[in-house]
Formats: C-alpha cells, structure tokens, sequence
C-alpha cells in the first residue's frame, strides 16, 4: 500500500506537460501511473489538473528567529514559504545572535528553528573578516562537513555579529572555501562607494526614496562583481553573486562562464519587476534594499540574463523588518530605515505570472530556476529538486489562469508590507506538499488558528527545553540571545500581536516543527551553458 497517491497532477517534460498520477512511499516518489484502478494508498490528493512542480526552493533567506524574533521567526517564515509554494527554504548565516561561524552555532541555530519549521530547510555556513584576523578559518571545513551548503561573505556591513571583509579578507576566504568545494556567495557591493555616496546624498539634503538607490549605485555593484570574478579566478573558489540586481552584473557573470570560470548568480522578483523611481517614490522606506532596486532597463537585461543562463536561478532575499521601529518610526528617514523586504510567499507566482504566464520564459526554464537548479548548486539534488523515483515527494502545485492581487495584510509573512503591494498576478500556489504530506492548501482554515496561549508561548516565546543549558557559552555572551533591535522593538512588548498574527495565518495543514533540517547531499556543480 501506498502512502499517497497524488493524482491528476499535471507536470513538466521539457517544455510540455503530461498528466499522471505521483504515488508516494515513504515520503519519497514511488511511481508514476495513467490508471490509479486497484491501487491501494493511505491518502489521494487531487491536483485537479494544475501545473505540478518539484517542491520551488528558496536558497536565500534570513528569517532571524533568535536574535530578531520582532521581524520574522521560523514558525511565520516557513508558514509563509508553504503559502508561497516554497517546499525547501535555505537560510543564511548572518541575521541571528549569535550568527552562525562554527559548527556548535550552527548547531544552536538547528536546535533552535526546528521546532518551528513547517518545510524542510538547508543552512549556508558563515565566514567573515573578523574570522580571517582571528586565525579561526578552521571553522569553514568543520562547517563543510556538518552539512552547510555554502558559505556568505558581506563585502558592506551586515549585522554586528556578520562583519564585512575587506578585499584582502575577502580573498583569504575565498581561498578557504576553495577547499571544500563548496560555492561562496557575496554581497556585491563595493563599500568603500556606498558608503561615500550615501554620506554625500545626505548631505546635500536628498531625503527622497530614490536617493537611496542612486547613492548606492550600478557601478558599486559592478566593480564588487568584477572584483569577485578576479578572487574567483585566482583562487578556484566557485563565486556566486547572491541576489545580483542588474543588468551588467548579468553580463558580467555570462562572460565569466565562458571563459570557463565556475561563477553563477542570483536574481530576486523584485529585480524583475520592479524599478527604484517608481517604486521607492510610492513606498519609501518599504522598497528599501540591498542592493537596491534598479531600472526598468535592468528589469529586461536580467530576464534575458535568465533566458541565456547567466542567471542560473531565483531566490528571494527574504528580510523583512518591523514596521513600527525600523522602517516607519517617527523621525526615521531613508538612510535610517532598516534595508530589507519580504519575498519568500511571492517569489513563486510572481515568477510564473510574470515570466512564465507572460512567454518570457519557457516551462523547462521555470522548473530549473524556480527548482532544479538550486537543488544541483547546493548539493541536494535528486533528493530535492526533481520528479524522480526516489526523490523527495515535494510539489509546488499551481493554478496557472487564477487572478489574484498581492496584499501584505493577508500573507503569513509577519511584517505586514511589501512594495509589491497591489502587483495583480495571474498564478497561484493553490497546494504545496512536503515529502508526502499536505502542507499548505488555499483555503482559510489553518491548524495554526488553534494554537493557544500556552503553545505559542513554549514554541514562540521561550527557548526549547535545555537548550540555554546546552549552549552555556553563547548565553552567557549574549544574554537570552537578544539583540539591542528587538529590545527596542513594538512586539517585544507586544508579544500577543505576535500570537495574533500566527494564529491569522492562512492554510497551514501540519504543526510546527513538521519541517526537517537537510544536510548537503553532495558537491555539485552547475554546468556552464550560455546561450546567445
């Protein structure tokens, strides 16, 4: 007997579909059959036809549970992945207290976040300069054999617990990360630029939200990639550019690849669709990133970066802040603002609206951007990632004709803005599976309405049972874990907006704590195919 049998799921060959129906043993695909007459299974769910693609992942998130629980923490963040049709998120080392630079923070951070996750979820190891001058490089191999997928290096400030490398530092990493094979993803943005421009721009009094966008401006980050490419080729370290935001960044990248270097990228949907003047005049400090947003232009380069290969695949950068003491307090401006914005419930449908819907993209281009070729680049292909016999039974399901708007009020997602507020899409996640199981359906009815005070408090408020006991050292230097932002933000006075928000959030069909931690199959490498 089967476990599930998923029918009438319409999924991808090549750039064509074919109608099936998936059976799951063991959380894993099993067969692929016309006729489910006879079979025998434990559960049927119908996909009524609709698009079907391996569980959508999401290499690029910082959901900064310990440390900044007032933004995001895991329970919301991984809700809002299941809403978005995210089965597998990765996040990133830099946004907790402490981050994760060793294997016993890594560790911290597992025993930490699992009890909240609803998907399955990767970890990207940390190596910063500070670890250069204090001759503790030797984390980046213990890091590697714990099951990290890749390693973040800020070239411009990140939190005080990440320090950004200078270029020197930045290569002395570079070479360590080399030797584990494994990719080394930076923030591409040239510091020493940002920095004068944007003390330049305030001075001159610009206070408009397009400033921030033009203070921190394409040529930052098209040095920042040349300068990577440089350290990438002197060193045989596999460069990625996280969340690369430009056009010239994405040729960049392409001629990189032909010359044979193992260099790939990142773009984001709100690199796609949306552009700084028009959106930072709108929204402000809620369009606030970075790096920023550019222009229309780059809008159209980076989907041709796409459609040739010089953008292997789509993440998110998902970082939301929260409104009330970081991106609207009274008196903050558009240099104070915190730079970050949500994206992990969107990613998926604005990607098939915009790119796939719309012919910008062919069906076989959107299952390795939104799927395949994140799973390869991290090592967790064929486990995640494909429609294989074996593979994890993860499945995005889509209603590729439903209309829909985008509303920050109504998403999982905890800070409540988004500057693709009122972008009307044509796709919906309508179900989202996870090695078997129903995790997500678009309806109102959520298990998480039924949590109670004393539940969220245990799983949301306070630390798993023994785990301060556990790792001593790091509570006695940083005392509960907190930060100087969430000591100075509305929720953490307000935890009940918290409990409220949890409890409003939409379609949620298991419990906390559902989501499995998934530790790099292997070392992959994507190939080099540009095509002009």
């Amino acid at each position: 007997m089967y476990d599930l049998i998923l029918k009438n799921a319409r999924i991808p060959q090549g750039d064509y579909t074919v109608l099936t129906n998936i059976l799951v043993k063991d959380e894993k695909i099993a067969g692929f059959t016309d006729c489910i007459d006879g079979i025998e299974a434990k559960n049927t769910i119908d996909a009524h036809g609709h698009l079907t693609l391996p569980g959508c992942i999401d290499s690029h998130t910082h959901f900064m549970y310990q440390g900044f629980p007032h933004r995001e923490n895991f329970l919301t963040g991984t809700a809002a992945a299941a809403a978005g049709g995210i089965t597998t998120v990765i996040d990133m080392p830099c946004c907790s207290v402490p981050s994760v630079r060793s294997v016993d923070q890594l560790n911290l951070k597992k025993d930490l976040c699992a009890p909240q996750a609803l998907v399955d979820f990767a970890l990207w190891g940390g190596v910063t300069g500070e670890d250069v001058r204090e001759n503790r490089l030797h984390n980046v191999q213990e890091q590697a054999d714990a099951g990290v997928v890749a390693f973040k290096v800020y070239m411009t400030p990140s939190v005080p617990t990440y320090p950004r490398v200078t270029d020197p530092e930045m290569y002395e990493c570079f070479k360590a990360v080399a030797k584990t094979g494994l990719p080394i993803g930076i923030h591409a943005e040239n510091f020493a630029m940002c920095d004068f421009y944007v003390k330049k721009f305030r001075e001159e009094g610009r206070m408009d939200g397009p400033a921030w966008a033009e203070a921190r401006m394409e040529l930052a980050e098209k040095v920042a990639i040349e300068l990577g490419i440089s350290f990438a080729e002197a060193s045989g370290a596999r460069l990625h550019i996280v969340h690369m935001s430009t056009g010239i960044g994405a040729k960049l990248v392409g001629e990189a690849k032909k010359r044979g270097l193992n260099v790939t990228s990142e773009s984001c949907p709100h690199y796609l669709t949306l552009n700084y003047q028009e959106s930072m005049t709108i929204h402000g400090a809620n369009a606030k990133i970075a790096p920023p947003l550019r222009t229309k232009r780059d809008n159209e380069e980076q989907w041709e970066g796409i459609r040739n290969g010089s953008i292997d695949f789509i993440a998110t950068d998902h970082a939301p802040y929260e409104l009330e003491s970081e991106k609207i307090k009274e008196g903050t401006t558009i240099w104070t603002a915190f730079p970050g914005i949500p994206g992990v419930e969107t990613m998926v449908p604005v990607i098939v609206s915009e790119g796939y819907n719309k012919g910008r993209i062919s069906l076989s281009k959107l299952v390795d951007i939104l799927s395949t070729n994140a799973a390869k680049h991290y090592g967790l292909y064929p486990k995640k990632g494909a429609l294989n016999i074996g593979s994890d039974a993860d499945f995005t399901i889509i209603d590729l004709d439903k209309t829909w708007t985008i509303d920050p009020k109504k998403q999982a997602s905890m800070c409540g803005y988004t500057p693709l507020e009122g972008m009307e899409l044509k796709g919906k996640v309508v179900k989202t599976i996870v090695r078997g199981h129903l995790v997500y359906v678009d309806e109102d009815a959520s298990v998480l309405s039924e949590m109670t005070d004393e539940d969220l408090k245990k799983l949301v408020h306070d630390y798993p049972e023994g785990v301060a006991e556990k790792y001593k050292e790091h509570f006695d230097l940083y005392p509960q874990l907190y930060s100087a932002e969430y000591e100075n933000s509305y929720r953490k006075n307000h935890p009940e907006v918290i409990d409220q928000h949890i409890r409003s959030i939409r379609g949620i069909k298991v419990k906390p704590g559902f989501g499995k931690f998934v530790k790099r199959q292997s070392i992959q490498v994507l190939p080099r195919t540009i095509t002009y």
